[in-house]
Protein backbone atom coordinates (compact mmCIF):
# COMPACT_ATOMS: atom_id res chain seq x y z
CA UNK A 1 0.00 0.00 0.00
CA UNK A 2 3.04 2.27 0.01
CA UNK A 3 2.62 5.31 -2.22
CA UNK A 4 -1.15 5.58 -1.79
CA UNK A 5 -2.71 8.72 -0.35
CA UNK A 6 -5.78 8.97 1.82
CA UNK A 7 -8.85 10.34 0.11
CA UNK A 8 -9.64 12.35 3.24
CA UNK A 9 -6.68 14.63 2.51
CA UNK A 10 -8.87 16.47 0.03
CA UNK A 11 -11.01 17.74 2.89
CA UNK A 12 -8.00 19.37 4.62
CA UNK A 13 -6.10 20.60 1.58
CA UNK A 14 -5.03 23.78 3.42
CA UNK A 15 -3.02 21.86 6.00
CA UNK A 16 0.71 21.47 5.68
CA UNK A 17 1.74 17.79 5.42
CA UNK A 18 2.68 16.44 8.83
CA UNK A 19 6.18 14.93 8.68
CA UNK A 20 9.03 14.55 11.15
CA UNK A 21 10.24 18.11 10.56
CA UNK A 22 6.75 19.51 11.14
CA UNK A 23 6.35 17.49 14.34
CA UNK A 24 9.67 18.73 15.66
CA UNK A 25 8.72 22.35 15.02
CA UNK A 26 5.25 21.80 16.47
CA UNK A 27 6.81 20.37 19.63
CA UNK A 28 8.94 23.49 20.06
CA UNK A 29 5.94 25.77 19.54
CA UNK A 30 3.86 23.76 22.02
CA UNK A 31 6.68 23.96 24.54
CA UNK A 32 6.86 27.74 24.14
CA UNK A 33 3.11 28.04 24.67
CA UNK A 34 3.35 25.92 27.81
CA UNK A 35 6.08 28.15 29.18
CA UNK A 36 4.05 31.25 28.30
CA UNK A 37 1.08 29.87 30.23
CA UNK A 38 2.93 28.72 33.33
CA UNK A 39 5.79 31.20 33.90
CA UNK A 40 3.52 34.19 34.69
CA UNK A 41 1.81 32.18 37.44
CA UNK A 42 5.18 31.08 38.84
CA UNK A 43 6.49 34.64 38.72
CA UNK A 44 3.34 35.92 40.42
CA UNK A 45 3.68 33.36 43.21
CA UNK A 46 7.33 34.28 43.84
CA UNK A 47 6.59 38.01 43.67
CA UNK A 48 3.72 37.74 46.14
CA UNK A 49 5.84 35.85 48.64
CA UNK A 50 8.67 38.38 48.36
CA UNK A 51 6.37 41.35 48.75
CA UNK A 52 4.10 39.97 51.43
CA UNK A 53 4.64 36.56 53.10
CA UNK A 54 1.06 36.67 54.38
CA UNK A 55 -0.12 36.33 50.78
CA UNK A 56 0.95 32.68 50.90
CA UNK A 57 -2.57 31.33 50.14
CA UNK A 58 -2.77 33.45 46.97
CA UNK A 59 0.74 32.41 45.95
CA UNK A 60 -0.20 28.79 46.49
CA UNK A 61 -3.24 29.23 44.25
CA UNK A 62 -1.00 30.73 41.58
CA UNK A 63 1.36 27.74 41.80
CA UNK A 64 -1.62 25.43 41.48
CA UNK A 65 -2.61 27.17 38.24
CA UNK A 66 0.92 26.73 36.90
CA UNK A 67 0.64 22.98 37.55
CA UNK A 68 -2.97 22.44 36.52
CA UNK A 69 -2.83 24.07 33.08
CA UNK A 70 -0.26 21.61 31.61
CA UNK A 71 -2.10 18.75 33.31
CA UNK A 72 -5.36 19.75 31.63
CA UNK A 73 -3.66 19.73 28.25
CA UNK A 74 -2.20 16.30 29.03
CA UNK A 75 -5.66 15.06 29.99
CA UNK A 76 -6.97 16.24 26.63
CA UNK A 77 -4.14 14.36 24.93
CA UNK A 78 -4.78 11.15 26.87
CA UNK A 79 -8.49 11.40 26.08
CA UNK A 80 -7.88 10.56 22.41
CA UNK A 81 -7.13 6.97 23.49
CA UNK A 82 -10.03 6.52 25.90
CA UNK A 83 -12.91 4.21 24.86
CA UNK A 84 -15.66 6.10 23.06
CA UNK A 85 -18.94 5.29 21.39
CA UNK A 86 -21.17 2.19 21.48
CA UNK A 87 -19.56 -1.04 22.67
CA UNK A 88 -21.54 -3.44 20.41
CA UNK A 89 -20.99 -6.43 22.68
CA UNK A 90 -22.54 -8.88 20.20
CA UNK A 91 -20.38 -8.00 17.21
CA UNK A 92 -17.22 -7.00 19.07
CA UNK A 93 -15.79 -10.57 19.36
CA UNK A 94 -15.90 -10.96 15.57
CA UNK A 95 -14.35 -7.51 15.14
CA UNK A 96 -11.57 -8.47 17.56
CA UNK A 97 -10.80 -11.52 15.46
CA UNK A 98 -10.57 -9.46 12.28
CA UNK A 99 -8.35 -6.90 13.97
CA UNK A 100 -6.15 -9.68 15.33
CA UNK A 101 -5.49 -10.80 11.75
CA UNK A 102 -3.95 -7.37 11.06
CA UNK A 103 -1.66 -7.41 14.07
CA UNK A 104 1.54 -9.21 14.86
CA UNK A 105 1.92 -11.21 18.05
CA UNK A 106 3.30 -8.29 20.09
CA UNK A 107 0.59 -5.86 18.96
CA UNK A 108 -2.14 -8.47 19.31
CA UNK A 109 -1.18 -9.10 22.93
CA UNK A 110 -0.98 -5.37 23.56
CA UNK A 111 -4.50 -4.89 22.23
CA UNK A 112 -5.85 -7.80 24.23
CA UNK A 113 -4.50 -6.34 27.48
CA UNK A 114 -5.04 -2.62 26.92
CA UNK A 115 -7.48 -2.07 24.06
CA UNK A 116 -4.81 -0.24 22.02
CA UNK A 117 -3.03 -1.43 18.89
CA UNK A 118 0.69 -0.71 18.58
CA UNK A 119 2.20 0.05 15.17
CA UNK A 120 5.85 0.76 14.38
CA UNK A 121 6.34 3.22 11.54
CA UNK A 122 8.74 5.64 9.93
CA UNK A 123 7.82 8.45 12.32
CA UNK A 124 8.06 6.33 15.46
CA UNK A 125 5.69 4.06 17.36
CA UNK A 126 1.92 4.60 17.27
CA UNK A 127 -0.77 3.53 19.68
CA UNK A 128 -4.12 3.43 17.90
CA UNK A 129 -7.38 3.64 19.82
CA UNK A 130 -11.04 3.86 18.90
CA UNK A 131 -11.07 7.60 18.22
CA UNK A 132 -7.47 8.70 18.10
CA UNK A 133 -3.82 7.78 18.15
CA UNK A 134 -0.65 8.61 20.06
CA UNK A 135 2.77 8.84 18.44
CA UNK A 136 6.06 8.43 20.28
CA UNK A 137 9.03 9.62 18.26
CA UNK A 138 12.52 8.10 18.43
CA UNK A 139 13.59 7.82 22.05
CA UNK A 140 10.01 7.77 23.33
CA UNK A 141 10.28 10.94 25.40
CA UNK A 142 7.72 13.13 23.63
CA UNK A 143 4.15 12.16 22.84
CA UNK A 144 2.02 13.56 20.03
CA UNK A 145 -1.71 12.91 20.50
CA UNK A 146 -4.09 12.98 17.56
CA UNK A 147 -7.88 12.95 17.52
CA UNK A 148 -9.32 11.13 14.50
CA UNK A 149 -12.50 9.10 14.01
CA UNK A 150 -13.95 6.67 11.51
CA UNK A 151 -16.87 7.88 9.43
CA UNK A 152 -19.15 5.23 10.93
CA UNK A 153 -19.17 5.68 14.71
CA UNK A 154 -21.60 2.78 15.16
CA UNK A 155 -18.89 0.23 14.31
CA UNK A 156 -17.66 -2.09 17.06
CA UNK A 157 -14.59 -0.72 18.89
CA UNK A 158 -12.15 -3.13 17.25
CA UNK A 159 -13.50 -2.31 13.79
CA UNK A 160 -12.90 1.39 14.47
CA UNK A 161 -9.31 0.60 15.47
CA UNK A 162 -8.87 -1.57 12.38
CA UNK A 163 -10.07 1.22 10.08
CA UNK A 164 -7.67 3.73 11.64
CA UNK A 165 -4.82 1.22 11.59
CA UNK A 166 -5.31 0.53 7.89
CA UNK A 167 -5.40 4.26 7.16
CA UNK A 168 -2.16 4.69 9.11
CA UNK A 169 -0.46 1.87 7.24
CA UNK A 170 -1.68 3.18 3.88
CA UNK A 171 -0.43 6.75 4.33
CA UNK A 172 1.22 7.61 7.62
CA UNK A 173 1.89 11.23 6.70
CA UNK A 174 -1.65 11.64 5.38
CA UNK A 175 -3.06 10.05 8.54
CA UNK A 176 -1.19 12.51 10.75
CA UNK A 177 -2.21 15.40 8.50
CA UNK A 178 -5.92 14.55 8.54
CA UNK A 179 -5.98 13.98 12.31
CA UNK A 180 -6.33 16.90 14.72
CA UNK A 181 -3.31 17.51 16.93
CA UNK A 182 -4.68 17.44 20.48
CA UNK A 183 -1.49 17.51 22.56
CA UNK A 184 2.28 17.49 22.38
CA UNK A 185 4.41 17.05 25.45
CA UNK A 186 6.23 14.78 27.82
CA UNK A 187 5.21 11.13 27.70
CA UNK A 188 4.99 10.93 31.49
CA UNK A 189 2.32 13.62 31.56
CA UNK A 190 0.11 11.62 29.22
CA UNK A 191 0.78 8.41 31.10
CA UNK A 192 -0.49 9.92 34.37
CA UNK A 193 -3.81 10.72 32.69
CA UNK A 194 -4.34 7.40 30.96
CA UNK A 195 -6.56 4.73 32.52
CA UNK A 196 -4.36 2.27 34.41
CA UNK A 197 -5.31 -0.56 32.05
CA UNK A 198 -3.84 1.39 29.10
CA UNK A 199 -0.54 2.40 30.69
CA UNK A 200 1.27 -0.86 29.82
CA UNK A 201 0.65 -0.08 26.14
CA UNK A 202 2.39 3.27 26.49
CA UNK A 203 5.26 1.60 28.35
CA UNK A 204 5.61 -0.98 25.56
CA UNK A 205 5.53 1.75 22.93
CA UNK A 206 8.24 3.64 24.78
CA UNK A 207 10.43 0.55 24.92
CA UNK A 208 9.90 0.01 21.20
CA UNK A 209 10.68 3.66 20.40
CA UNK A 210 13.92 3.50 22.38
CA UNK A 211 15.14 0.47 20.43
CA UNK A 212 14.20 1.75 16.96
Amino acid sequence: MAGEALAELGAVSWRRPTDERYLSRYARIWGCWTVAYTVPFLAAAIGLMLLEPLSFPVALASLAHAWIIPELYAFRGASVLRPKGPRNERSEPVAQGLLGDLLGHESRECHRRTGLAMQRSGMGVWLVGEAGALLLGPGGRRAHCFCVRTTDRALPPSDRIAHLLLALRTDEQGFATVANHAFCGARWRVRRRLPKAMRPALDAARAAARTD
